[in-house]
């Protein structure tokens, strides 16, 4: 394949985090474009098929994977879908971007490195907080030294709740606002401070406010040791109202430094009427509120797809592999029986359990 060709993606879902990849591909498009799209659900995949110029929609993507002009394919289905899906992805040797979470267990997880490793093809794990500008200025800062030793990393995501229903079940999900929110967390402590090996997870889940649709945690605090002294501190809802949050905060002997990811590029607005959209999950635009510019830049999304596609060409090596997404997992699991036994859970840790929340609700 000829490094000046773009490459050619499929996309797997039709709801929002389809439509950031999307987004994050049409800002690219010089080096990708998305050719087909596939969902069981024809009229959400024809919607967003339309809205971005994608020629083909599928309603089972394993026939997606036949079309010959297909150099990789990006999942955003649900957690459950996610092993077997990129095990079929690979077998049909077409390169594999994942969302978050990797997958529902540590089982999963090793087969679906295999399966690519087998068939030669890459699989990235879609974690955008690595691409993120704002925390990626933070960690170019630590690295050089700005704040001396780093000994406590925070990073908090929270909102009201996902956007679509399946979040809500556990057999589908694999767990609540610790497996949705705080796989982001615990790999961006992980990332920013170099990757050192986890000591210890320490874990306080609730359900607080969603109990009539879900079993799984809506409130969750997540405290990991890591070799070498440093602490991460991740605190993930489902019960904030009035939108996202999202921001760290970042502790040394010689410094510190904060990042909201949305206040610092959002434009303070009052309004009577309300108008069209403010920033992701926030529930009215009347009164005081935050609309943001260049949204999905800020999140990190096209600059990760251009990552991706330059691996494919060869010309960068992945900076958010599966093994990250397989270590994040890892802690998920800690945190899970962390909250049931209400103590430290040392790593390496294992379980032969099928979901993450399992350790917790069978407790």
């Amino acid at each position: 394949m000829a490094n000046a060709s773009r490459i050619k993606v499929g996309i797997i879902g039709s709801q929002f985090q389809a439509m950031c990849h999307a987004e994050a591909f049409k800002a690219i498009s010089s080096d990708a474009e998305v050719v087909a799209i596939a969902s069981p659900t024809p009229g959400h995949a024809k919607k967003l098929a339309d809205r971005y110029g994608i020629p083909r929609v599928f309603t089972d993507y394993r026939d997606m994977l036949e079309l010959p002009d297909l150099d990789a394919v990006t999942i955003a289905a649900p957690n459950y879908l996610h092993a077997q899906m990129t095990i079929d992805i690979a077998n049909a040797a077409k390169h594999v971007i994942c969302e978050k979470p990797l997958c529902m267990n540590l089982a999963e997880a090793d087969r679906m490195i295999a399966a690519c490793r087998a068939k030669g093809v890459l699989l990235m794990y879609a974690e955008e907080l690595f691409f993120t500008p704002k925390y990626v200025r933070a960690k170019q800062m630590a690295d050089e030294g700005a704040f001396g030793k780093v000994y406590l990393v925070k990073q908090c995501e929270k909102h009201f709740g996902p956007h679509a229903e399946w979040f809500w079940n556990m057999d589908l999900a694999g767990g609540g606002a610790v497996m949705d929110l705080g796989c982001h967390g615990i790999a961006f402590c992980s990332w920013f401070l170099g990757r050192p090996r986890v000591k210890t997870v320490y874990a306080q889940l609730n359900t607080h406010v969603h109990s009539d649709k879900t079993r799984g945690d809506d409130e969750a605090i997540c405290i990991i040791e890591f070799e070498g002294g440093a602490v991460g501190m991740v605190e993930n809802s489902w019960c904030r109202r009035g939108g996202m949050e999202d921001r760290i905060e970042v502790y040394g002997e010689g410094g510190v430094t904060y990042a909201n990811l949305h206040m610092g590029n959002a434009l303070p607005t009052y309004s009577e009427y309300g108008y069209g959209y403010a920033v992701e999950k926030a529930p009215t635009t009347k009164g005081w509120t935050y609309p943001v510019f260049e949204e999905f830049w800020n999140y990190g999304f096209p600059q990760e797809m251009l990552h991706f596609v330059n691996c494919i060409r060869g010309k960068e090596q992945l900076q958010a592999t599966a093994q990250d997404g397989r270590a994040a997992l890892e802690v998920i699991f800690a945190a899970y029986a962390s909250a049931a036994k209400g103590c430290k859970v040392p790593l390496p840790f294992q379980s032969g359990a099928a979901r993450p929340i399992d350790l917790w609700l069978q407790a």
